[in-house]
């Protein structure tokens, strides 16, 4: 008898011990590689970011039914699914490392064994067969159809009993089909996995990039149904709005809502509304935000952190004009922009700036030093120095008047791009060197104002009109000019 059957002979308790064992291991197995198909949907509105499968996130895209996931696409084109990753020294971290290493050694295990044991083998490459319909194309029949044929159990198993089971071959099959299958920027990946001469590293190698492939396939749906949620989306939150106020609201009212489109109250609704959504880029802390557009708080204040970094960045540079080689040299101007925006781009919170102010002085002191060597000029006297530095640190305080002038001079600059039709006009003085960052924050703003207009317009209008006539319970909105469509679907206040 040989070795294979002393195996299959054995009814010990050692044996079914051993059996019992590998059972467990292989379920585990089980367990552990489908978690890796896991997604993380990334927070939105504040909550805690979601972990979803590839059928969930099908399902998502398919069914309109989260209101903040269809709001999120609509307005953020960056958004992206991302691979979920237990924290390491968490527990499910520290469970899924021992279950994945038992997993790989019991594999290993098997396959030295004289002779060998394809038992995990054939359940991995059953594994990696279920996982290629999620990597593929539906349409794709034909691939579908020859992989099963390859990986067919049946015949798997009928060479491993005849002993004739060549799994590093089906390896290479798994490979082949994945450098046809996978994007561009998998390509490498895949030539990686050709130069791997241990098979068992191969397969943990290939189901890696099997699940970096499915996060592809995720986003690729996502991508698809990016133009039809942002088409829909107005309409259905639209939807879900009125239905909330039939069966929940009442007549309790948006009272933080009412105060903020109030306290801008002007000439016509139309104003009215235009000045209430400039404030959101300055938002007062001692106010409620409003309720109905606080699905978008943080994306605000994300655009006010954004807007003061602009004006930061202008008043910088314009101060550090005042030295010769600044103001008459272009090629300086540029350079030292560039390297401010790279400094203040590390300002996340008020409290950074002050930090930020005094690097950015260092810089423009050492910047403007070098450029005045290199052209063979003296440089900066102490007292030049110190008065640069006092005009710079001076920044820390909005109300100074460099970035009160600078502060002005964007509010006008947002004022105007928002009412015109689509075109962006040139930047204001000192906001030249940033021009790429201030045509995103435009167009951020307005796609953001533009959705939220179309969504909540009419119930705006009808917030104001009933502060002026208690007694009128519906009015018709005005067809002025108020807010710019952009890209969205937008009712014009």
């Amino acid at each position: 008898m040989d070795a294979q059957e002393n195996r299959n002979g054995q009814t010990g308790p050692s044996a079914g011990q051993d059996e019992l064992e590998e059972r467990r291991m292989r379920t585990d197995s089980e367990s552990s590689v489908e978690s890796m198909t896991r997604f993380v949907l990334p927070s939105l509105d504040g909550t805690p970011p979601k972990i979803v499968t590839l059928d969930e996130v099908s399902s998502m895209f398919k069914n309109l039914r989260n209101m903040e996931l269809a709001h999120e696409i609509a307005l953020n084109p960056e958004f992206k699914l991302q691979k979920y990753e237990p924290p390491s020294d968490s527990l499910e971290g520290a469970i899924k490392k021992m279950v994945h290493k038992a997993f790989w050694d019991l594999l290993r295990q098997q396959l030295d064994r004289q002779p060998p044991s394809y038992d995990q083998a054939i359940r991995l490459l059953a594994e990696i067969k279920e996982c290629f319909p999620q990597l593929l194309s539906p349409n794709n029949e034909r691939a579908l159809a020859h992989i099963n044929e390859v990986l067919d159990d049946s015949v798997i198993r009928q060479q491993a009993e005849k002993g004739t089971l060549d799994f590093k071959s089906y390896a290479s099959f798994v490979i082949n089909i994945l450098s046809r299958s996978c994007s561009p920027a998998r390509d490498e990946a895949v030539a990686a996995l050709r130069e791997i001469d241990d098979v068992v590293d191969t397969f943990r190698s290939i189901l890696e990039l099997m699940t970096l492939m499915k996060l592809d396939m995720a986003n690729f749906m996502l991508a698809l149904a990016r133009t039809e949620i942002a088409a829909n989306s107005v309409q259905y939150e639209k939807e879900k709005f009125s239905k909330y106020l039939r069966e929940f609201h009442g007549n309790a009212g948006f009272p933080a809502t009412e105060d903020w489109l109030q306290r801008h109250r002007s000439s016509s609704n139309d104003e009215t509304i235009y000045n209430a959504y400039m404030q959101l880029i300055h938002y007062p802390a001692d106010k409620e935000f409003p309720e109905l557009l606080r699905i978008d708080k943080e994306r605000f204040a994300g655009l006010c952190l954004r807007a003061q970094r602009l004006i930061l960045c202008a008043s910088l540079i314009s101060i550090a004009q005042s030295t010769p080689i600044i103001s008459q040299r272009r090629e300086n101007r540029i350079k030292l922009a560039q390297q401010l925006d790279i400094i203040v781009q590390d300002v996340k919170n008020q409290d950074q700036v002050a930090t930020a102010i005094e690097s950015c002085y260092e810089q423009i002191r050492s910047f403007v030093n070098k450029a005045l060597e290199q052209e063979n000029m003296p440089m900066m006297s102490e007292a030049d120095q110190e008065a640069l530095k006092n005009q710079v640190l001076k920044l820390a305080n909005k109300a100074s008047p460099v970035p009160s002038l600078m502060a002005k001079r964007l509010d006008g600059y947002v004022r105007v791009t928002l009412r015109s039709n689509g075109s962006i006009p040139p930047p204001p003085a000192g906001f030249v060197d940033f021009q790429e960052e201030l045509v995103a924050f435009i167009a951020s703003f307005r796609r953001l104002v533009s959705y939220n207009h179309a969504v909540f317009g009419e119930h705006f209008h009808k917030i104001l009109n009933k502060a002026l006539s208690e007694e009128e319970t519906e009015s018709t909105a005005p067809t002025g000019s108020g807010i710019t469509a952009g890209q969205a679907q937008t009712a014009k206040p």
